[in-house]
């Protein structure tokens, strides 16, 4: 087993984000209608979310995450929480309900005039209520349903959304799942359960999904422990998804990232050397960029050695490139016990992976899994699944890395040695069991 097992103690606990909104995070907006909108919010700067409008981001400066604002002439002003009330039991229902033309009195050319006139929409909403004939035969549950669809369409207000790992997650499933090689929330969770993710570990993350996987582990590490990630390009990596996390400096810290070519061991720098004969600078502009340049190759030499020395913790892969070479050149820096973890997209991908791993010394019960995931409404007397759900969220191979040793033997095997030599030194034990002489 690696030695990196210690737990860290709680006083030496990292805050990975600040509880309230700063200048220059980037915030998650849910609007009426259930879209999420990214915004990036800057002192004394505007911010306009479509079609509701704008608002100036000294507005949600210093404000906590999952407040309700309603937007008036760019300015905003907090909604008190909502909840359904209890619902009694009545003999409404909506069987008797008969939607036609002139259900709703109030016209488009009306609602239009009303807006413009400055009207808030509570009151236009309130005044298609009071005008809709057959309203009072709806049930509870219908009468929600039906303000909640005309807020969508005329309100101007937005939920803040604390930026979680699974609100993050969810927000770019929705967004772009192939961005994020569809890894769902579920899976996301699976992945780091699999891999046993905690704070002070050190871990190798292969991560082409914008940073889904790194932005987890580095959540869960909770600014300890070391983590490297490898890439295909050659400066340090954009991760989109990260922007979405307003991760604290600390939190980052243990992050180091190599490229394929560096990750090698053989590699030998292309670039120009940093070491010059003093002589040889002619400027102070000369001597800043060999300084600099210095500075890079020490640190990049630095990551290298911690790759090299190995026994790291866990492997996650979630990459577009063959997971069999990747494994191949990464497995041999983990510890004894680690664990591997390979997400796809694809069932063939590490349905093939799993046949190679099991004909290979070294890996212990490679397996696949897919996981599931369904909402449900979860009502008094109206409990169902929902209509739209996503198909799948991945699958995930899992492995554990094993030393091969051809020269071991099972405990059966270890246990009739014993017994047989303990025959020969002619010693028994008063149950009856043979054991060697001291």
């Amino acid at each position: 087993m690696s030695s990196s097992n210690s737990q860290p103690s709680s006083s030496s606990f990292i805050e990975i984000r600040s509880p309230t909104i700063q200048s220059g995070d980037t915030v998650l907006l849910r609007q009426p209608n259930g879209d999420v909108k990214s915004v990036k919010i800057q002192k004394d700067s505007t911010v306009s979310v479509g079609r509701l409008g704008a608002f100036h981001c000294n507005e949600l400066i210093g404000q906590p995450y999952g407040f309700s604002y309603d937007m008036e002439q760019k300015k905003l002003k907090v909604l008190p929480p909502r909840t359904l009330d209890d619902v009694e039991d009545t003999d409404a229902t909506n069987e008797l309900i008969h939607d036609g033309e002139f259900v709703q009195p109030l016209t488009i050319a009306e609602i239009q005039a009303l807006k413009q006139s400055g009207v808030h929409a509570s009151d236009i909403i309130k005044k298609q209520i009071e005008q809709h004939a057959n309203y009072s035969l709806k049930t509870e549950y219908s009468k929600e349903k039906y303000k909640k669809r005309k807020e969508a369409k005329y309100s101007k207000s937005f939920t803040t959304i604390e930026p979680t790992l699974f609100n993050v997650c969810e927000y770019w499933f929705n967004k772009d799942q192939n961005r994020i090689r569809d890894i769902r929330p579920d899976t996301l969770a699976q992945m780091l359960n699999l891999t046993n993710i905690r704070a002070g570990g050190r871990y190798i993350v292969v991560d082409d999904a914008s940073g889904i996987v790194v932005s987890a582990v580095l959540e869960r590490m909770g600014g300890q422990g070391r983590l490297i990630t490898i890439c295909d390009t050659d400066s340090p990596p954009a991760y989109p998804v990260m922007i979405n996390m307003n991760f604290n400096a600390e939190i980052v810290t243990p992050l180091l990232s190599l490229n394929w070519a560096t990750s090698q061991e053989d590699y030998a720098p292309v670039g120009p050397p940093s070491d010059v004969p003093p002589e040889e600078i002619r400027s102070d502009r000369q001597k800043q960029r060999l300084k600099k340049r210095k500075l890079v190759n020490d640190a990049l030499d630095k990551t290298r050695e911690e790759l090299f020395a190995g026994e790291f913790d866990s492997l996650v892969v979630a990459s577009q490139y063959d997971p069999d070479g990747i494994l191949q050149q990464l497995v041999p820096y983990l510890a004894g016990s680690a664990s591997i973890v390979v997400q796809s997209p694809y069932l063939q991908v590490v349905s093939d992976l799993q046949n190679k791993l099991r004909n290979t010394p070294g890996y212990l019960g490679p397996n696949v899994t897919e996981g599931w995931l369904r909402r449900y409404q979860v009502l008094p007397g109206r409990t169902h699944p929902t209509m739209n759900t996503s198909g799948s969220g991945g699958y995930l191979l899992h492995c554990i890395r094993v030393f091969d040793d051809p020269s071991a033997s099972g405990m059966a095997g270890m246990r009739r040695q014993q017994r047989k030599k303990s025959k020969i030194d002619g010693e028994s034990t008063p149950d009856g069991q043979t054991s060697a002489t001291a």
